[in-house]
């Protein structure tokens, strides 16, 4: 009987392409070899560990390069669940560097704390093996797997500082409304599923269109798409974001201002382009509002911050909602790829800015032990050069040429006034006003830099310490890339086509 099973249905392997799957595989090996080390390493040995996450993000880093010069196409494995084309390649590079980044604004912070320390490399090499995968999923399931494994992490980060009950706040906050947040999305996925009979995208997107739409698959799309908007923190679903910012440690606001958030967008954009594109009808004007409203609230209420983390969350906010802004057209007129476009470029714009701003602040607090804005007073008399690089990303984040930030705005707007139509016409009005607004904030944090007196009169030097210093020249050159050489960022957005999409 089991050989006639056998003969009616023979059991075939699946074919696994170790190349493409190089990038995910060195991030596993090295937090497994963190963790071991960490179990026999003294006290005193403990800073080796950093170097190890260095070296397992810039090992993950090189496959991602090879893959992109082989050009060998899209590579999919598991039926299609797992694919590696040149979006998920931009994508994944991005969030390596992100996390490489990261680790040298954490060293001096972890080693000067009362942490420990190999957790904490583990759990951050986690949870970019979450975005990395993220990149590459098709399928509602692995979408949400990989979701969770970036986000479980971090919920830990932002409560890292135990003894610190604002740190215990920020963890709790996150925990509780991401765990509803992935409740809702779950609830959508599950009806998606049950209207469409499957998880794989490409076929969920070959069932849901504008003709067949009922009320479950509409409820299923928005559940989903409100999960992802906790997700990126766009109003009104981002209470959860200025608390959890400001008492987390400062480098895991960092990453989660950048890497987090970009994940969040990178799992909306390839749900959106690969399984509803043809229910555009649906999502594009949940998108308008959110976009609208995000934009508009976080500026107004920056406004009103003293704390300069604080102030940056809801930055942050804000300029969620300038990536949300092209999406709001990505199916109308042809629009998809240039909406795309936009949505790789801004990412990596806002990346390399708002890293490069948390650099500053880890510097600077460092003399002050202060997150007020006012600490900042003076620094140009007792710290020019970084006064200087705070001036260019705080004008990069205004969108202020010639830094990175500008050309990230620029081709947000350029993508909704291609698409045309009163509602793009609309958004790009509300962006533009926005934008005004905006300069208003970070305009403060420059007229305290540069005219008002240093706290108390204290005029004594900053010594930051060199992985700092290694941070701040790779965000600055970054931003200065992006802002004066846009068409080498245009090119990584062109070549971020997402496979799939839009019946491609």
């Amino acid at each position: 009987m089991i050989a006639t099973l056998a003969a009616v249905a023979p059991w075939k392997a699946p074919t696994i392409d170790y190349h493409a799957l190089l990038p995910e595989i060195i991030l596993a090996v090295g937090l497994v070899v963190v963790l071991l080390v960490d179990l026999f390493l003294e006290e005193r040995g403990k800073w080796l560990l950093s170097s190890l996450a260095s070296f397992s993000f810039l090992g993950a880093f090189v496959p991602v390069v090879t893959l992109a010069l082989s050009d060998s196409g899209a590579r999919s494995m598991f039926d299609g669940r797992f694919v590696v084309d040149d979006f998920s390649l931009v994508l994944k590079g991005l969030f390596i560097l992100v996390g490489y980044v990261v680790v040298l604004l954490s060293t001096t912070y972890v080693e000067e704390g009362d942490y420990y320390r190999g957790e904490y490399w583990v759990m951050m090499l986690t949870s970019v093996l979450g975005m990395v995968m993220m990149a590459s999923s098709r399928d509602l399931v692995s979408i949400f797997v990989a979701l969770e494994f970036l986000s479980i992490p971090a919920y830990m980060l932002a409560a890292w500082r135990k003894r610190d009950s604002r740190s215990n706040e920020a963890g709790a906050k996150y925990f509780l409304l991401g765990v509803f947040a992935s409740a809702v999305m779950l609830y959508g996925m599950s009806l998606v599923y049950g209207a469409t009979g499957s998880t794989l995208l490409v076929d969920i997107g070959a069932s849901l269109d504008d003709s067949r739409m009922t009320s479950v698959r509409v409820l299923g799309i928005v559940f989903i798409v409100i999960g992802f908007a906790f997700k990126v923190s766009a109003v009104p679903f981002h209470t959860w974001a200025p608390d959890t910012y400001e008492g987390a440690p400062t480098p895991v606001t960092a990453f989660l201002s950048v890497a987090s958030k970009a994940a969040g967008f990178v799992a909306l954009v390839t749900l959106l382009y690969i399984a509803f594109p043809l229910a555009s009808d649906v999502w594009q004007p949940m998108i308008w509002v959110l976009a609208a409203l995000t934009m508009t609230v976080g500026n107004v209420i920056a406004l009103k911050q003293t704390n300069i983390v604080r102030m940056l969350a809801y930055s942050s906010i804000s300029q969620g909602g300038f990536i949300l802004m092209p999406l709001a057209v990505a199916g109308t007129n042809d629009s998809a790829q240039s909406v795309l476009r936009a949505v790789v470029v801004y990412l990596i714009a806002y990346a390399v800015t708002n890293l490069g701003v948390f650099g500053i602040i880890l510097a600077v607090s460092r003399k002050t032990r202060s997150g007020e804005i006012a600490s900042f007073g003076g620094l140009f008399s007792y710290a020019p050069g970084l006064a200087a690089l705070m001036t260019i990303f705080m004008a990069s984040l205004a969108g202020i040429p010639p830094f990175g930030g500008w050309f990230g705005k620029f081709a947000a707007f350029q993508s909704l006034l291609s698409a045309g139509g009163g509602w793009a016409y609309t958004l790009a009005v509300i962006g533009a006003v926005n934008s005004v607004v905006a300069f208003g904030y970070y305009g403060n944090v420059l007229r305290e830099m540069w005219m008002r007196p240093a706290p108390d009169g204290d005029e004594s030097p900053i010594n930051a310490p060199s992985p700092l210093v290694l941070a701040l020249g790779i965000t600055t050159i970054g931003t200065l890339l992006v802002g004066i050489l846009p068409g080498l960022v245009t090119h990584f957005g062109d070549l971020a086509s997402l496979t799939g999409a839009f019946g491609g």
